[in-house]
């Protein structure tokens, strides 16, 4: 398998069926250095217009509809000493009547320690003079072309993955779209440092990193939402608003993965995610939401294949 070394020359505020960038073989590996979700590149140079400029798409071959793109995140390298967030939380997370007391949100900015592999606000504010955080790199925004020639924003996301912002989406995470389009037509940007569940500032610690990943094609794996999986758990992915939409896309999935690939039928999945099942938010703060349903896998036994 070969490891392409990708150089964008062009960026794209959507997810869609645009002329690819990049043409790899199935199970290549490809290396590619991003913007942050402004535009701007690891020397804090404009590169592209703000809203979570992609790199991409990169054409997988023998990828085709209704099969599943895997796409393994194998490395995350910060490229950057800088990152920036909101400084108030959106207005859509707290209630009503508080929205009037939020101070105006300022525009911040983190030091990022690519040694210590830390980060803290360049102009700590009162009680918060010795805040310092682990990096904890994830993707913000990643995904495959949408079904119908769509291109949509990389505001949103929807079932072909696109503006997640969850935070289990970084190293040593595997994750497989459902493919649409010839090619798979894969894109990735909109990288974090790190960021809490919901990106309820707007932003994660945006910035640059050189990001690793593998690309490979598994045929006839129909699925509908994204899945994922960790060294611990498992986990499915539903886009949407309001919320409980969201939810209900990452559970009706979950069903489907516990029938296909554990042998569990509708009644002992649903009693083995009554009971152990975690939901963790994604994203929201963008027009839709994100829910991750996600079992441990010491609770599972795989399938053996035929």
């Amino acid at each position: 398998m070969a490891t392409h070394r990708f150089v964008p020359t062009a960026y794209h505020n959507v997810i869609g069926s645009l002329s690819p960038a990049l043409h790899i073989a199935d199970g290549d590996t490809v290396v590619t250095e991003t913007l942050d979700a402004a535009g701007y590149d690891k020397d804090d140079v404009r590169q592209a217009q703000g809203g979570n400029p992609m790199n991409g798409p990169i054409f997988v071959e023998g990828a085709e509809p209704d099969d599943a793109l895997k796409v393994e995140i194998l490395g995350m390298v910060p490229t950057r000493n800088t990152g920036f967030t909101r400084s108030v939380v959106a207005g859509n997370v707290v209630d009503p009547w508080d929205i009037r007391t939020l101070p105006a949100g300022d525009k911040a900015i983190w030091q990022i320690d690519r040694e210590a592999l830390t980060a803290r606000l360049s102009e700590p504010v009162a009680g918060l003079e010795s805040f310092v955080l682990p990096l904890s790199p994830m993707i913000g925004c990643f995904g495959v072309a949408p079904s119908r020639g769509q291109a949509i924003s990389t505001a949103t996301s929807g079932e072909y993955g696109g503006n997640m912002d969850y935070r289990l989406l970084g190293p040593g995470t595997t994750i497989w779209f459902p493919v649409s389009a010839p090619g798979a037509l894969f894109f990735l940007g909109d990288c974090h440092a790190v960021q809490g569940d919901g990106e309820i500032v707007g932003t994660g610690i945006e910035t640059t990193f050189e990001v690793t990943v593998r690309l490979s094609v598994e045929k006839k794996k129909t699925i509908v939402w994204p899945r994922g999986e960790t060294a611990d758990d498992i986990f499915t992915i539903g886009n949407a608003r309001p919320l409980d939409q969201a939810l209900q896309h990452a559970t009706s999935e979950m069903l489907r993965w516990l029938g296909a690939d554990y042998g569990l039928d509708k009644t002992a999945a649903s009693h083995l995610l009554g009971q152990v099942v975690r939901y963790d938010v994604g994203n929201v703060f963008d027009p839709a939401y994100t829910m991750a349903c996600r079992v441990s896998k010491r609770w599972l036994t795989r399938q053996q294949a035929p």
